[in-house]
């Protein structure tokens, strides 16, 4: 399967393995990896491979990648760690653009989860 890349981007660089990552999950299309200042107990990034700027640049053909994010998330979420649900949980926060606190300009979906207070969220 080919990929779009950005040469200048954090996380391309992270999926193509020239950043080391602490890596929770591959596929064909998606990788998650810990985040390295995390929020929360659990903290991880799900990206999609191929380079998309923002959850703003979404169109149709994107439909199925974004629903398989959101089916991986609560899956990865046991695995790392969280409680389940009802008592458990996680929180999926999609930061987009500069005034909704996005730092890197890929697509990420931020899995948080753990014993509360976080420190921040």
């Amino acid at each position: 399967m080919s990929h779009t890349h950005d040469a200048d981007c954090v996380f391309c660089k992270i999926v193509a393995g020239q950043i080391p990552s602490r890596k929770v999950y591959e596929d064909e299309e998606l990788y998650a990896f810990h985040d390295i200042a995390p929020w929360a107990p659990v903290h991880f990034l799900i990206v999609p491979k191929t380079h998309i700027a923002s959850m703003a640049q979404l169109g149709s053909e994107h439909e199925r990648l974004m629903g398989r994010i959101m089916l991986l998330a609560p899956r990865l979420a046991l695995e790392q760690g969280c409680k389940p649900y009802p008592e458990g949980g996680f929180r999926v926060v999609v930061n987009t653009g500069a005034e909704g606190g996005q730092e890197v300009p890929h697509l990420h979906v931020h899995v948080m989860g753990g014993p509360r207070p976080w420190a921040r969220g």
